[in-house]
């Protein structure tokens, strides 16, 4: 269970391979089966990090297996396969990685409980969920096990968990390269919006149809939390461990609208903006005359026409003590 050196920390191989189970099934109650999944291109992957975690757990007793990531899908794969047997499935990654074990938690009727290292380049759901950083303190709320819902939503059939979006920041999302957001991490998304900004091209209108209303916009976002791009609040109402959703739409994103969207949202205030319409939703249609770019928690989710919905199935997600 517990091999000397870094032959501990290992990419699983072959198809299957067994890395998505954890050995020792034990009695319910007694020590839990516990799969950390790690992605090792996410921004700030810390292998040392991984281990202090698992060390730490297994000094509690209980235990856990570490798997590192060799292809894109892997994670969804993982979280959907039969033969995963783990209790709690620890995801070490960014948003993106989140969702892709979402995704494949929906393919199951009683999923395992969630727990997140946060890596990633920003990691919004760290920030909404206060999640600590220092692996200590990750083990420590790995072994306190206080778990709560967490919700999440629907664009196209595709679960998102923190937002999905139509406009100028699914444009930056699609737009920005891999290696500059490798290297600048948050500030890639400035300068790559920055780029976008003064090239002068002009996107398309935005209808978002909800409810019986008509909201024409700029750009569209469906929230499913408070905060946006890390620790900033776009949506005070929402919640990821609360049902529903909430839309934001921006009316206008020439540069001054832009800049003064960007101070408010900074400040906590962007949804009380001039500029800025909010709704609370459960079903909204966003579509528009030419295509749109779409993104759903930070990656590219192709281009408009978007359904989105709330859905009642959660997913549990171990959170700190308050």
């Amino acid at each position: 269970m517990k091999p000397s050196g870094p032959g501990r920390l290992h990419a699983a191989t072959g198809p299957g391979a067994g890395a998505n189970t954890v050995p020792g099934a034990v009695e319910p109650g007694q020590a839990r089966r516990i799969l950390i999944i790690a992605n090792p291109t996410a921004g700030g992957f810390n292998a040392r990090t991984l281990e202090e975690i698992a060390e730490k757990l297994r000094t509690g007793g209980h235990h856990v297996h570490i798997q590192l990531t060799r292809r894109a899908g892997e994670i969804g794969a993982t979280c959907a396969g039969p033969t995963l047997k783990a209790d709690v499935v620890v995801i070490a990654g960014g948003d993106g990685s989140i969702n892709e074990a979402i995704t494949g938690f929906g393919e199951r009727a009683d999923p395992p409980a969630l727990a997140v290292v946060p890596f990633g380049t920003a990691n919004v759901l760290a920030q909404e969920l206060k999640l600590p950083f220092k692996p200590a303190r990750i083990a420590e709320m790995i072994l306190a096990d206080r778990r709560k819902p967490l919700h999440y939503g629907l664009a196209n059939g595709h679960p998102f968990v923190l937002m999905a979006s139509a406009g100028v920041d699914a444009q930056v999302v699609h737009a920005i390269p891999l290696d500059l957001k490798r290297r600048f991490g948050k500030l890639a998304y400035v300068l790559t919006a920055l780029k976008i900004a003064f090239s002068g091209r002009k996107g398309s209108d935005i209808e978002v149809l909800t409810q019986g209303e008509t909201i024409r916009c700029r750009l569209a976002v469906i929230t499913n939390g408070k905060c946006y791009g890390g620790p900033f609040v776009i949506c005070p109402e929402a919640a990821v461990t609360e049902p529903g959703l909430h839309l934001v739409a921006l009316r206008r994103d020439d540069i001054a609208a832009s800049l003064w969207a960007g101070i408010a949202l900074a400040l906590g205030r962007i949804h009380k903006a001039r500029n800025v319409i909010t709704r609370p939703v459960s079903h909204a249609e966003i579509r528009s005359s030419a295509p749109v770019a779409a993104q759903i928690d930070g990656d590219p989710f192709g281009m408009t026409p978007l359904v989105v919905e709330a859905v009642q199935n959660t997913v549990p997600i171990i959170v700190p003590r308050p």
